[in-house]
């Protein structure tokens, strides 16, 4: 794990990849789990799930595995892009990886002239709360309820662009 994991655009062909590195992070939380089927269909054609919403995805690879993964698309309110799908396999974090991703975000938000970037996380994710709120990021008092498999509630951070 020396050499910095190669960063590159998303492809379909990630679906494995990104799967087990994403239920692999799931599997970190009681009652986290990950249904491809009905819930995260698009993560088996993650490039064109994200092309099609007018968004982009990455995905950093090392050693010949998928290792972390982030997307973007444009947020619900006008003039912003919201960051999704923001994942670390355990032994790359802490070594800047997810804050590399979350700048590519940010530099697509400006190169885009967006206002903001919004994101959502689950409320279990405290390290990744911390790692956003490092980045600028500022909570908000929204809360909201999937209704999912993992019954997941979420966190609503928003940030301002330059």
């Amino acid at each position: 794990m020396n050499a910095a994991p190669r960063v590159r655009a998303a492809a379909d062909e990630d679906a494995e990849g990104l799967v087990a590195l994403i239920g692999a992070c799931f599997a970190e939380y009681e009652g986290c789990v990950l249904d491809t089927e009905h819930e995260a269909p698009h993560l088996l054609r993650v490039a064109t799930h994200f092309a099609h919403l007018g968004g982009r995805a990455w995905v950093a690879e090392a050693e010949g595995s998928v290792v972390a993964s982030v997307g973007c698309r444009p947020a619900a309110s006008p003039g912003g892009l919201e960051l999704q799908m923001l994942y670390v396999a355990a032994p790359w974090r802490r070594r800047g990886l997810g804050g590399r991703l979350v700048a590519l975000v940010e530099d697509e938000g400006r190169a885009r002239a967006a206002a903001f970037v919004d994101l959502w996380t689950d409320t279990r994710f405290a390290d990744a709360h911390r790692l956003y709120r490092s980045l600028g990021y500022a909570q908000l008092p929204e809360r909201r309820e999937l209704h999912d498999l993992s019954a997941s509630r979420e966190y609503h951070f928003t940030k301002r662009l330059a």
